[in-house]
């Protein structure tokens, strides 16, 4: 396995339209990755507390609009 130096090299040298398929292809990978961590996260339970102080802080009127 190539370490991370030769990944970045390799990266570097690749032409312009092989980088945006990688670009493409990475913001996929990374994308999917976050979304199994979520949904990971969510079946763990270990948002519960947040999203408990969000909505009490909500129906305290402790929010402000965006």
């Amino acid at each position: 396995m190539k370490d991370l130096s030769e990944i970045e090299k390799s990266i570097a040298k690749l032409p312009e339209d092989d980088f945006a398929k990688f670009r493409q292809w990475f913001w996929e990978y990374e994308n999917e990755k976050w979304d199994a961590r979520i949904e990971k996260d969510i079946a763990g339970k270990k948002l519960d507390g947040l999203a408990s102080k969000a909505i009490t802080d909500f129906n305290n009127g402790k929010y402000r609009t965006l």
